[in-house]
């Protein structure tokens, strides 16, 4: 039987770890990040209009921290494992609380701008090619140099990630050997057919079949020599 006391100095230690992570978080949202010289010939990657994000912060964080929750008092409710719910909380909120104080922390080191800066600096569009004297709102320019690392895809892998986790734990669903192994395989082979179809993520034109991009190259050409 462990001692009472320990577990609970060892239980206020982890709260008190996971608040100063989560401080971390909070401060550097605020911090003004770097200031980056950017020359006159790549402001054009700044350039881009301004849009809605896809997934709001607000929805995002309702997602994170509801989704795994909901898995953790699934398996209480099947298990009455009380032990295993504080386990889970505090590996989830760890979890989060460092992935975000670290992101943000390398979002103010980094400062990099994000594809919408130019117009975050100059609302009206009309500004000197070096990005300096903006005239926008001091909280969306500086947001604006918070590029990288994205924080949506961090604070979601580092939630989801754990309740992939979490759950394959709980059904069992990985071993040393066969397994494991049949999931590297299956997922290099889909990587391998993917790719055979369409073009990296990384490119312009992700979204689009190599057929359809090989289609739209020849009309060009076809165009270019008309011309």
């Amino acid at each position: 039987m462990p001692n009472v006391k320990y577990v609970v100095y060892c239980l206020a230690v982890d709260i008190l770890l996971r608040l100063f992570l989560f401080s971390i978080y909070a401060v550097f949202q605020a911090v003004p990040p770097f200031k980056r010289v950017i020359h006159p010939e790549e402001v054009w990657l700044y350039k881009n209009p301004r849009a809605n994000n896809y997934c709001p912060m607000k929805v995002l964080w309702e997602i994170v921290l509801i989704t795994p929750s909901a898995a953790i008092f699934a398996n209480y409710f099947a298990h009455k494992n009380r032990t295993d719910v504080i386990q889970a909380f505090l590996t989830l909120t760890l979890s989060i609380g460092l992935n975000g104080a670290i992101t943000n922390v390398v979002k103010v080191i980094v400062g990099r701008p994000r594809p919408d800066f130019y117009y975050r600096c100059f609302p009206t569009g009309d500004g000197n090619p070096y990005l300096q004297d903006c005239t926008g709102n001091l909280t969306e320019i500086n947001e604006g140099l918070k590029s990288f690392p994205s924080g949506h895809s961090s604070i979601a892998f580092a939630s989801l990630g754990f309740l992939s986790l979490y759950i394959a734990g709980k059904l069992h669903l990985f071993s040393s050997k066969d397994v494991l192994c049949g999931s590297i395989l299956g997922f290099c082979v889909s990587w391998l057919c993917y790719h055979n179809y369409y073009p990296p993520l990384s490119t312009e034109k992700c979204h689009m079949p190599w057929v359809q991009l090989n289609e739209k190259r020849s009309v060009d050409s076809i165009a270019v020599k008309e011309i």
